[in-house]
């Protein structure tokens, strides 16, 4: 009986502390857990537009927010970073066009030419950011087929575009090769201006080119196709971006801490 007493003692003294273990795990499970969460609300109170950048003067505010380091995986940011590149050069390009149009205003062109190009900086600039640029933004922070395919459609179309602008057809508001060669024997000083903008409008088809290629590759190599995306438009899934938590989670493993596993106890007093 003694012998009995003894061994039920030891048994519930080892039950004892495996229970204190057991509760100091799941304590600081809790403890983490709500510090996670609270940081993550933080980083979503202080998510704010901050492009485009605008004076403070400017009685407007950002329209969209843009962060390579926060929301895209760190495998992809050059990418997309490089695509974000491409529509700044096309946009600089427009500006340069502008300019080369006058000349050849100047020279004796048309002046169709010039305000064609002044419609297109005017409307390329922001169309192209929100047409394509978003899109591919989207399509890798959230992995997105529908957006990826946005981005495929959209972007195709204007490279096919810049290609028309590159060669220069008159009358389209470009200065292409063929505009800036053919005007060589009426203004020499003005087909040197229209020169810049058609090797720019060749170097802006080539760099999209370039990232139209990759970014078809990355996508396909991922097991993308265009079934996914018209099932992610028939759910309407492409509405509602990820959270913070997922995104984290995607990017970067678990978003929270390995917790100590459940002890498993044995049945009865069979301890070891």
């Amino acid at each position: 009986g003694t012998v009995c007493r003894d061994q039920e003692t030891i048994s519930a003294h080892k039950c004892g502390i495996r229970s204190g273990e057991f509760v100091t795990s799941v304590r600081s499970a809790v403890v983490c857990l709500e510090f996670h969460q609270g940081t993550l609300l933080r980083e979503m109170a202080e998510k704010v537009n901050n492009f485009p950048p605008l004076p403070k003067f400017i009685p407007l505010k950002p329209c969209f927010y843009q962060n390579f380091a926060d929301e895209i995986p760190i495998d992809y940011q050059s990418l997309v970073k490089r695509i974000y590149h491409v529509w700044i050069f096309y946009c600089v390009t427009l500006a340069v066009n502008i300019i080369a149009c006058l000349a050849w205003w100047i020279g004796g062109g048309y002046g169709a030419n010039f305000g064609l190009a002044i419609l297109w900086l005017v409307l390329f600039s922001p169309c192209g950011y929100v047409c394509w640029f978003r899109p591919a933004y989207k399509a890798f922070r959230s992995d997105s087929s529908f957006n990826f395919m946005a981005f495929f459609f959209i972007f195709g179309a204007q490279f096919l575009l810049t290609v028309l602008q590159a060669i220069g057809f008159s009358g389209w508001g470009a200065c292409g090769w063929l505009a800036a060669i053919t005007f060589f024997s009426t203004n020499v000083a003005a087909a040197v201006f229209m020169l810049f903008p058609a090797v720019m409008f060749t170097m802006s088809a080539v760099a999209m080119l370039i990232c139209i290629v990759r970014v078809h590759k990355i996508y396909r190599g991922a097991g993308g196709s265009f079934q996914k995306a018209q099932d992610e438009w028939h759910s309407g899934a492409w509405r509602n971006p990820p959270s913070r938590e997922a995104q984290y989670s995607n990017f970067s493993g678990n978003s929270l801490p390995e917790y100590p596993t459940v002890p498993s106890y044995p049945p009865g007093s069979q301890w070891p």
